[in-house]
């Protein structure tokens, strides 16, 4: 089998499937098999779940559509385990190991907790393909997917300006780390090369605690905090606790949501909330983990680092509702002047 380094190779973006109806979250290291074999030990990938398991309308959601379209494209199993909160590493290491063992190839960690043990356990078992979200991971059997998620928070940033009644907006960010931080630092920059005499207001679910993407309540409280210092428009970028912000805007004529990582206007969890949704900066999870399976499938497994990015549509903003349908010139020249470097997104604040 010959290992192939992303940088060097020509795989083509995949184009999501259209959402299915959202699995129950896990709050546990339960399986869940998504697949239509019956069989493992080599038949088919695992996907471990960061906290908020599956059915958290945005991260976790958007690489389980990507597990979903290899099922269908390949017939394979998808074997997916989930998180729970406070988790160590050595925790996280035996969830891997023991997908390793039972024959999954490749066995992807979503999220940047999932980093160093990644690394551990490549190394242990280096017959298998091993991907990981957000982080990046030494081995010759790991690709690493990381995301220019300052590029699409940039695009949100300039929706936002531009939407605003009030001249006020707000960032919520689940973790204060320098993952979350890169949504703040393109957000806010796009909010102010837009407009300078909109005020942001950022704030953060938690300083150095993964609850923070797990947290609906505290979330709903953050956003209500906001609404009522007159902040019209919210982007939150805390994973699952993000639907509690969504909900809280919601109830307030005349402010709008920003939603993250999936087009969250079209998840079906928050489906009554959809009209106050504005757009969602999406990350390609689901592409890269498709393209990850989709590789080993073709027995050229992918390896190394590579950075999904605006360019080639590894991140975006969303459409759907139609209600940046009147801004999309300034959008459109937005992305323009990302793509060329004409505008240069900073990554941290």
């Amino acid at each position: 089998m010959r290992r192939v380094s992303r940088l060097a190779a020509t795989v083509a973006l995949t184009t999501a499937l259209a959402l299915s109806a959202a699995a129950c979250g896990e709050s546990s290291t339960d399986s869940n098999n998504n697949g239509d074999s019956g069989d493992s030990g080599g038949q088919g990938a695992a996907i471990a779940f960061d906290v908020g398991g599956r059915d958290d309308h945005s991260f976790n959601e958007a690489a389980a559509r990507g597990g979903d379209q290899a099922i269908e494209e390949f017939g394979i199993e998808v074997e997916t385990r989930t998180a729970r909160n406070e988790e160590t590493t050595a925790d996280r290491v035996q969830r891997l190991e023991s997908l390793a063992q039972e024959g999954y190839d490749p066995v992807i960690g979503v999220g940047y907790l999932y980093g160093d043990a990644i690394s551990q356990v490549a190394a242990d078992f280096p017959d298998t393909t091993f991907g990981v979200v957000d982080s990046v991971s030494d081995g010759d059997n790991v690709y690493s997917m990381v995301f220019a998620e300052h590029e699409a928070s940039y695009l949100a940033g300039v929706a936002a300006a531009l939407k605003s009644e009030s001249g006020q907006v707000g960032f919520i960010g689940g973790v204060q780390n320098p993952l979350i931080q890169k949504f703040e630092a393109g957000f806010v920059q796009g909010v102010t090369d837009t407009n300078p005499d909109v005020e942001v207001t950022v704030e953060y679910l938690y300083t150095d605690d993964d609850r923070g993407f797990n947290d609906v309540a505290r979330a709903k409280e953050k956003a209500n905090g906001m609404l009522g210092r007159g902040i019209d428009v919210i982007y939150t970028a805390a994973g699952q606790s993000g639907a509690g912000s969504i909900e809280e805007v919601a109830a307030v004529d005349g402010a709008w949501a920003i939603g993250v990582d999936s087009d969250q206007y079209q998840q079906p969890g928050l489906a009554e909330y959809q009209d106050s949704i504005l757009t969602s900066a999406v990350k390609g999870v689901d592409v890269a983990v498709f393209d990850l399976i989709q590789s080993v499938q073709n027995e050229e497994p992918l390896s190394g680092t590579h950075e999904y990015n605006l360019a080639e549509n590894g991140v975006s903003l969303a459409t759907s509702g139609g209600f940046i349908d009147d801004i999309s010139e300034e959008i459109q020249a937005a992305t323009d002047g990302i793509v060329s470097g004409d505008i240069e997104v900073r990554d941290t604040p």
